[in-house]
């Protein structure tokens, strides 16, 4: 017998939620999935259930975009709770130390010197990194001993925003792919002698994508299986907008699309940059550019 098709509406396209709290992010997926009766959607960038803010979810053909979206840098709001390291890092966790040195601002905003740029960091013990195929807090729930090694992160700017009591502190993270805010809480907590975990957490944009334009739940639930859903799904090429765009001819759309290097018309792209190709306003394929050519590694069906 053969593989039977999913069922739903082939859609394409990028829909940005608020999520709350309290939902993990693959829980928001299949709500806008089931929402929009689409067949296939994912999501760029996990949320911790009780984390807030920008989830980025794909629609069709928008899902083969997800990893330049996963790959772009992303800010955070988070207040940090001084005083206390939890084995979560996170107010989820135990408590497993306290501390009654409360830093001053000066000595705060001196200590985020230290996580700019190029930093290794620790992933929290509960995380979903894989150890030996199995995910971290797996292991860590069961009372395994999990040790994780120091992965390269890129920091574009940890910067102070408020102190609302001497137990808390309002901190503004921008990184790129695979930083965990929980662990530079961890980190700077240590750093400063007082302990610390993550009290709050809000992704306020992800690449392309803010929060000022993200739907939330109350309405994706009020608006399913309606048309009037529609009006919010962004268009597939939002999520190649940190990408240079190189229009091409018809001709040269259907080699790309065949998976076949074709001519593009470029501006100011270099020699082996990741560039996307387009035809009349439709997202074609994504490669890398060399001597007038796209060479595809993405190609996007035809719009029906």
């Amino acid at each position: 017998m053969g593989r039977s098709r999913k069922k739903g509406r082939d859609i394409s396209g990028w829909l940005i939620v608020d999520k709350p709290k309290g939902l993990t992010s693959s829980a928001v997926v299949n709500k806008a999935r089931w929402a929009f009766d689409a067949k296939k959607a994912g999501h760029a960038g996990t949320l911790d259930p009780e984390a807030t803010g920008v989830l980025a979810i794909a629609f069709g053909e928008a899902t083969k975009t997800v990893p330049y979206i996963t790959d772009a840098l992303k800010a955070y709001h988070f207040t940090m709770r001084l005083g206390q390291a939890t084995n979560t890092d996170d107010t989820e966790g135990e408590v497993i130390a306290t501390s009654q040195t409360r830093p001053e601002d000066a000595e705060i905003k001196q200590a985020l010197g230290a996580y700019l740029g190029d930093i290794m960091q620790v992933p929290p013990k509960f995380s979903a990194v894989k150890i030996d195929g199995q995910r971290a807090y797996k292991l860590a729930r069961d009372g395994d001993d999990v040790e994780l090694a120091a992965r390269p992160l890129w920091m574009e700017s940890l910067t102070f925003i408020a102190r609302p009591d001497p137990d808390h502190v309002t901190l503004e993270m921008v990184c790129g792919k695979g930083g965990y805010v929980r662990a530079i809480a961890r980190d700077l907590g240590e750093d400063l002698g007082c302990f610390g975990h993550v009290s709050a957490l809000r992704r306020i944009w992800s690449g392309p994508f803010d929060v000022e334009e993200g739907l939330s739940v109350e309405t994706l639930d009020e608006l399913a299986k309606s048309s009037e859903l529609d009006q919010y799904l962004l268009p597939l090429e939002t999520g190649l907008a940190d990408l240079p765009e190189l229009r091409c001819s018809v001709e040269s759309a259907t080699h790309l699309r065949n998976g076949n290097p074709a001519m593009v018309l470029n501006s100011n792209v270099e020699y082996g940059d990741t560039a996307w190709a387009s035809c009349d306003g439709q997202a074609v394929a994504v490669g890398i550019y060399r001597s007038g050519e796209l060479h595809p590694g993405r190609v996007f069906a035809k719009p029906s």
